[in-house]
């Protein structure tokens, strides 16, 4: 159906930035709404950001508003999770997820499609 492949994640001092990509296969990325999840170990998965191209509308967790910007290429079939001002406790296995459902969500129920995640890892 749709593959999902997460690039980008890796250590990084607080206050930093890192750019997140999420390579789209199998179909077109504008068939879904793209969101970005993470999980640290023993917590449960937790939302981060999602858009979906019908207006580009976006969403975002409050812990990240104002520090991370989620956006897409077409062209490229990548979405693109941009984190500036990292903070220990961004850290975290950040993984790209996909839904077909329109509309944003930030339920990961919501979401059918998942990549294999990529660790960012934020020092102080």
């Amino acid at each position: 159906q749709v593959q999902l492949v997460e690039f980008g994640g890796r250590l990084v001092q607080a206050g930093g930035s890192l750019r997140l990509s999420c390579a789209v296969s199998g179909r077109t990325m504008s068939s879904y709404t793209m969101g970005w999840f993470r999980q640290a170990p023993g917590k449960e998965r937790e939302f981060v950001a999602a858009i979906n191209w019908t207006g580009y509308s976006r969403s975002y967790t409050d812990s990240v508003k104002g520090r991370f910007t989620i956006s897409g290429d077409n062209a490229k079939n990548t979405t693109y999770l941009q984190m500036n001002n990292l903070k220990p406790e961004d850290t975290a296995v950040y993984y790209c997820a996909a839904s077909t459902l329109m509309g944003l969500s930030e339920r990961a129920a919501d979401f059918g499609s998942w990549g294999q995640g990529t660790q960012v890892t934020v020092s102080s």
